[in-house]
């Protein structure tokens, strides 16, 4: 989701510059800085980024400035009648009271509120806030690159990582299955040392509690669900598109079954390569917060 693009640009008696940012976030955040004083800009943008980023907070600022070879600023025909008007009360309110003011200057007669117009040029805004969004689309494409090439690289890391999860899972089955004679030895001896101690013990109901007690340590179970994990985050990357939110989701169902592994383990090797691939999905859940 991190991203970053830049440009500057120029139309409509206006030169401007871009500054487009995103960092990692679990919605879309978006953050414009605008003048506003172009009437629509800050609705076409929100809607152009809306358009193409679905996650992650989204910083944009616009710095807008009249060109050099633009027009001055225009007359306000009303604005300027009504500083007249004011200007001339006051002077026959100061004689009046016996006083006389001092002459204006043009300058001053601009300076005052509303004789210019409040436009950058004079004009509706139009012109310019068709311009600039013709502009934001050409940003929107560097940027939009920018983070494809990033996007690439981060997809290299994460499949790696999902063939280290796969890896470590068949390394688990193996263990898993190396460890049954023990196991099973394990269990007849406990057993044995039950019997013993209890001869009126009901052979049914030990036999009930031993299949538990072997029920509880298959992990079986969960090495399927993350095999199924396994598959479904490689068709997540295949597919393509906005797979943040659903990768991010699918981390917590690996990091679920690993845990439940490693619970379940009674065995130091097959304890070594749960804890071995909650490393790796905890790594790829960080990796994951970059995705879109």
């Amino acid at each position: 989701m991190t991203g970053f693009a830049s440009g500057r640009g120029g139309g409509a008696g206006h030169a401007w510059v871009w500054d487009l940012r995103s960092v990692n976030g679990k919605g879309l955040d978006l953050r414009p800085r605008l003048p506003d004083w172009v009437e629509g800009l800050e609705a076409a943008v929100r809607g152009a980024l809306s358009a193409r980023i679905a996650r992650g907070s989204v910083s944009l600022s616009l710095r807008l400035a009249r060109d050099g070879a633009a027009k001055g600023p225009g007359l306000n025909p009303a604005g300027l009648q009504a500083a007249l008007a004011s200007l001339r009360a006051a002077d026959e309110a100061a004689r009046a009271a016996g006083f006389d003011l001092a002459p204006l200057t043009a300058g001053d007669l601009l300076q005052m509120k509303g004789v210019l117009d409040p436009t950058e040029d004079g004009d509706d805004t139009a012109g310019l806030l068709a311009a600039l969004t013709a502009d934001l689309d050409r940003l929107l494409a560097d940027f939009t690159a920018a983070r494809a090439r990033e996007g690439a690289a981060l997809a290299r890391v994460l499949a790696g990582q999902i063939d280290q999860i796969s890896a470590l899972i068949d390394r688990a089955r193996a263990a898993a299955e190396a460890r049954r004679p023990l196991q099973e030895a394990s269990l007849k001896e406990n057993l044995a040392r039950v019997l013993a101690g209890a001869a009126e013990a009901d052979p049914a109901r030990v036999a009930q509690e031993l299949a538990l007690l072997t029920l509880k340590a298959d992990v079986t179970e969960e090495l399927d669900r993350l095999d199924a994990h396994v598959e479904a985050a490689r068709a997540l990357m295949a597919g393509g598109g906005a797979i943040g939110r659903k990768l991010d989701f699918l981390m917590q169902e690996f990091m679920r079954e690993a845990n439940t592994l490693c619970s379940k383990s009674g065995n130091v090797e097959l304890t070594r390569i749960g804890l071995d691939l909650k490393t790796v999905i905890d790594q790829m859940r960080e990796q994951v917060q970059n995705v879109e």
